[in-house]
């Protein structure tokens, strides 16, 4: 019970991170709001978490972001596709690079053709380029990932994220 209680708090911090920070870090280009919090996030939460975590935690900021205002629907695919590869690339390979290259990948290129392909035209009844969609997820998801990597290796240095408390396979 005390690794689900620590789960659910790390969660809560992490979302709570998510929204504070997304009103200052989105910003639109065209029809999204891209915001490198989000990958941020997603690197955390998938290596501390794993994939069901960070997936939930990704849709929670989500749908915070979008009552908020400071997020669109492409929120969802932008977030929860990439949170949940890394997290997945992490349980299999216990490599944060890796789960890293999954946020970027399932960001990146992934949620950035659900979004122009389904999301925008079928929900949002607007369309967008899909290019400028890689272009911009891409954009958002590296400097998030980056800043998550960072933020990995400084929680490692202070005894908080090293492989004995990192998410363990099952979880």
């Amino acid at each position: 019970m005390q690794t689900n209680t620590r789960h659910v708090a790390r969660a809560v911090i992490l979302v709570a991170i998510g929204v504070a920070l997304s009103p200052f870090t989105s910003f639109p280009i065209g029809i999204a709001k891209v915001n490198p919090t989000q990958h941020f996030v997603n690197i955390l939460a998938a290596v501390l978490l794993g994939p069901w975590w960070a997936t939930a935690i990704a849709a929670i900021i989500g749908v915070i972001r979008n009552a908020l205002g400071v997020g669109t629907l492409l929120a969802f695919p932008g977030g929860m596709i990439g949170a949940f590869l890394a997290g997945y690339a992490f349980r299999l390979t216990r490599n944060v690079y890796l789960a890293a290259l999954g946020e970027i990948v399932g960001t990146g290129i992934l949620a950035a053709l659900v979004s122009g392909w389904l999301v925008a035209p079928f929900l949002m009844q607007q369309s967008m380029s899909v290019a400028v969609l890689i272009a911009s997820f891409l954009g958002s998801t590296i400097l998030g990932t980056v800043l998550g990597l960072v933020a990995l290796r400084l929680l490692e240095r202070v005894g908080y994220a090293g492989q004995d408390q990192a998410s363990k396979p099952g979880d």
